[in-house]
């Protein structure tokens, strides 16, 4: 007689937790994923002009120069990331705007989705238990502005994965000498993509010292100071100088105030905009962290302090507090995690229950993250608040690379639009020379296509169509020389 089959194991809260946590990491990689694959639109010129721009000249040489990379105000740490990928791909002959951006644009998504992750893993390590942890990762997973973000070629939220993980690994009491030191590193790598995130790294060290940890924070401070010769040795590699795109950066930024040149808003701006771009997540957050404070008081007065500092200058824009925003959503594990002690006290049926706000607001948030608009990011409050944040400018991108495919082309000038709102040579792709708006006008003869609108272009001249924008010819080449072409961003 056959022996009687095994009962199933019995269904776990951390079976759930897996289920929970995996899901919402599946619904985040699918969605970011289909952005990096459609949207060519530019949120700010940030993500073209300090990333993928100066990887594109690093790598075909060809590239437009935004002033911080001329005057060195910039590491090379995420241009040379985006140039490792490119790299390859253009010794496998790949060479076409249409793969190799969104290539790049997958694995900043997918770096996204990896936050996600490292964010249960640092409320499992504050002591949140397995559900609430995996709660914690569905609220980054699925907000919409995490999602939105993920794929753009910014430094803010590719240096939240380092962050997180190097919270998650170096803060905890009683974390090993080698995870301490390991979460000390990505600390340093995420102030090698982003300065301010040097805040974090402060806070590491107040935390050890507070609690007597002197020779952890020792060891802590000794990996920091390699990550800085790292990023000295760069900049000297690169500009000349050791630290210079720290001294540049901060005197344009702290001591000539030259952020107010894009706008300036009050000290309630980061507020009113994380409630505009996820309301039931931004509430699930401030809820979750009052109940953590009193587990992880450091970790809650370091994010409180991070995000003071930011609304205190002038300039702000959501992007900046992206990379402690993971650390909030752990902390509303951790305090998820209290409230369901609490509840399983007295209704011990009905403790797993206490996540199911930060699930539904997640899920809400996610399924509502395509209709985004620039007012709920906190970006062009005045002049465009009610337009989509996706696709802006694509049509623009989708023509310079159709320009750049022409054979008979030997110069473009963008006329439309600003060339800071459009996609340089990451989208042109092409060894011709590519004018601004400011350009010689077009009786120099310099260039032999304009991207213009309709209305302005001769009679019979356009080749392509995008949106309200035109690819024209103007003659058939050859183009007159330019000794005064310039490749700065104007």
């Amino acid at each position: 007689m056959p022996p009687a089959p095994s009962p199933a194991p019995p269904w776990t809260a951390e079976r759930t937790a897996a289920l929970v946590l995996w899901l919402s990491l599946a619904v985040g990689t699918a969605l970011r994923g289909w952005l990096a694959l459609t949207d060519a639109g530019i949120y700010w010129p940030d993500e073209i002009y300090q990333s993928l721009e100066p990887a594109h000249r690093l790598v075909w040489g060809r590239g437009l120069v935004a002033w911080e990379f001329a005057q060195g105000a910039r590491p090379w740490t995420l241009p040379g990331l985006v140039a490792a990928v490119w790299g390859p791909l253009r010794l496998l002959g790949v060479s076409r705007p249409d793969v190799y951006v969104p290539a790049v644009k997958l694995l900043f998504a997918l770096a996204g989705v990896a936050t996600a992750w490292a964010t249960a893993r640092l409320a499992r390590a504050l002591g949140a238990a397995a559900l609430p942890a995996a709660a914690a990762g569905a609220l980054w997973a699925l907000a919409a502005p995490a999602i939105y973000f993920a794929p753009r070629g910014l430094s803010e939220p590719l240096s939240a994965l380092p962050l997180t993980l190097g919270l998650a690994w170096a803060w905890p009491h009683g974390a090993s000498r080698r995870a301490r030191l390991l979460g000390a590193a990505l600390l340093g790598l995420a102030v090698l993509l982003r300065l301010q995130d040097a805040v974090v790294c402060v806070g590491l060290l107040v935390a050890l010292l507070g609690r007597g940890e002197r020779r952890a924070a020792g060891e802590v401070l000794g990996v920091f100071a390699l990550a800085a010769l790292a990023l000295g040795g760069l900049d000297w590699a690169s500009w000349g100088h050791p630290f210079q795109s720290t001294v540049v950066y901060l005197r344009f930024n702290l001591l000539e105030g030259g952020g107010r040149a894009w706008g300036t808003s009050d000290a309630s701006y980061y507020v009113r905009v994380l409630w505009r771009a996820m309301p039931a997540v931004t509430a699930v957050l401030a809820v979750g962290a009052a109940l953590a404070v009193r587990r992880a008081p450091g970790l809650c007065a370091l994010v409180a302090a991070f995000l003071a500092l930011h609304s205190l200058v002038p300039h702000k824009e959501l992007r900046f507090i992206l990379p402690v925003l993971p650390v909030w959503a752990a902390l509303a594990g951790l305090g998820m995690d209290s409230a369901r002690a609490w509840v399983a006290a007295r209704r011990p049926q009905l403790a797993d229950f206490v996540v199911a706000p930060a699930l539904v607001g997640a899920a809400i948030s996610a399924a509502g993250f395509h209709h985004l608009t620039f007012g709920d990011l906190g970006a062009y409050e005045t002049l465009k608040p009610e337009a989509s944040a996706y696709q802006d400018f694509a049509d623009v991108n989708r023509l310079l690379s159709a320009a750049g495919a022409l054979p008979d082309l030997c110069g473009l000038k963008v006329e439309a639009v600003h060339m800071a709102w459009a996609g340089g040579y990451t989208y042109f792709h092409r060894d011709a020379r590519l004018y601004s708006h400011l350009g010689p006008p077009r009786s120099a003869g310099t260039y032999n296509y304009v991207l213009s609108v309709p209305q302005v272009v001769p009679p019979g001249s356009v080749r392509a169509r995008a949106g309200p924008y035109v690819l024209a010819q103007l003659f058939g080449g050859p183009c007159a020389p330019d000794a005064a072409f310039s490749w700065r961003l104007p």
